[in-house]
């Protein structure tokens, strides 16, 4: 689905997932945002935000939206699949780069079509692995990859929904307490620490999910919603001015 989003006095602009495109990368909460139109036909997306930058006077794009993803290179790319993973042409180092070129490409795995998009280049980049038999080369899981584009999908707080619900349907808000809930909590941030140890970038990931459960059904026994203080701590750090020191952000005031 493409998304023709608005950000009043600012822009309209095109998102396949709202969240990264309009939040995390422009950081604009919802709310703060509406969304113009919608629909699974890119030629119609394409001219329709067009037809929109006009009616509401904002500057023009000058290449369609559909046309950003046709490959800049005349050379396509080859990359290579199994079942497992799926091989890039070029070193990680240059992967980025590379594949900012070839947005839009598109191959199909058991896992479904997989296309290369400005939302999912950095996923891409971040978890690639030089490949074994050949240097210049990279290649990623591609369960990996399509559980990220499954949890990208998905709405946020729909996610926080059924966590809660989860919760409740086993009793834990009935019989549970913060204090349960912040035990619970250190012992999964134990083995959040013994992954990082280890490397393990699988045990990782597992462990930042159950922080995430532990940490709904904290704030739910605390009578408040995850939601609400996670956007209390944003709009708190929001404006704030720093600096890194020591692989750490420190506010300006504590420098």
């Amino acid at each position: 689905m493409y998304y023709i989003y608005h950000i009043p006095g600012k822009k309209i602009g095109v998102a396949r997932n709202l969240r990264y495109r309009v939040t995390l990368m422009q950081g604009y909460q919802p709310g703060e945002y509406e969304v113009l139109d919608q629909s699974e036909d890119v030629e119609y997306i394409s001219l329709r935000e067009i037809e929109l930058q006009k009616s509401y006077g904002y500057k023009v794009d000058p290449v369609l939206y559909k046309d950003l993803f046709k490959t800049k290179n005349s050379k396509a790319m080859t990359i290579t699949f199994s079942s497992q993973t799926t091989t890039f042409p070029y070193p990680k180092a240059e992967l980025n780069e590379k594949l900012q070129v070839h947005l839009g490409h598109k191959w199909q795995t058991e896992y479904g079509l997989f296309e290369i998009t400005p939302d999912n280049i950095d996923w891409i980049c971040r978890k690639a692995q030089r490949s074994m038999f050949n240097e210049n080369k990279s290649y990623i899981y591609n369960k990996a990859f399509a559980e990220y584009i499954e949890s990208e999908s998905k709405d946020t707080s729909e996610v926080f929904d059924n966590i809660r619900k989860w919760a409740k349907d086993r009793g834990l808000y009935e019989k549970g307490d913060v204090k349960t809930q912040y035990v619970k909590l250190m012992e999964e941030a134990g083995e959040l620490a013994q992954s990082i140890i280890k490397s393990n970038d699988a045990e990782f990931v597992d462990a930042i999910g159950d922080i995430v459960v532990v940490l709904t059904n904290l704030a739910h026994l605390g009578g408040h919603n995850i939601e609400e203080c996670i956007n209390s701590a944003y709009n708190e750090i929001a404006s704030r001015k720093g600096a890194m020191v020591n692989g750490s952000f420190v506010k300006q005031e504590s420098l």
